[in-house]
């Protein structure tokens, strides 16, 4: 089953001098497997920040090995269908999250992440986390 890295794990295996080990090798294994997805979002907020040019396109080089989910309409609504939900339940999350979520429901991914916002969502939404 392909794996959506949530943006807080690339950041972390990428940008980090001293990565959590367990992270970047389960990252690297997903790699290797050729099980790693990404969406445009993710993307944006990796490559969001980075004031220097030679460090932005060595970045965007890396990330270019990895396929883009398109985003259609149907995620865009599952989200918002997603952020409802939890809300109701009383369980706040961004927008970027609730996309990840709609996603990966979708297109059933798996979702890798050390954001623990998702461990709610979960309760309330047909996700899977790795």
């Amino acid at each position: 089953m392909k794996v959506l890295i949530d943006t807080c794990v690339w950041s972390q295996t990428l940008r980090h001098k001293s990565p959590d080990p367990e992270i970047a090798d389960k990252v690297k294994e997903l790699i290797k497997d050729g099980r790693v997805v990404i969406v445009g979002p993710i993307r944006q907020e990796l490559l969001s920040g980075i004031s220097d040019m030679s460090q932005f396109n060595r970045l965007k080089e890396i990330l270019s090995a990895f396929k883009d989910i398109p985003l259609e309409s149907k995620h865009f609504i599952k989200a918002a269908e997603f952020n409802n939900i939890c809300r109701n339940k009383g369980v706040q999350g961004s927008t970027i999250d609730f996309l990840i979520c709609a996603v990966a429901s979708i297109e059933n991914l798996i979702i890798l992440t050390t954001d623990k916002d998702f461990e709610n969502y979960r309760k309330h939404l047909p996700i899977k986390l790795l």
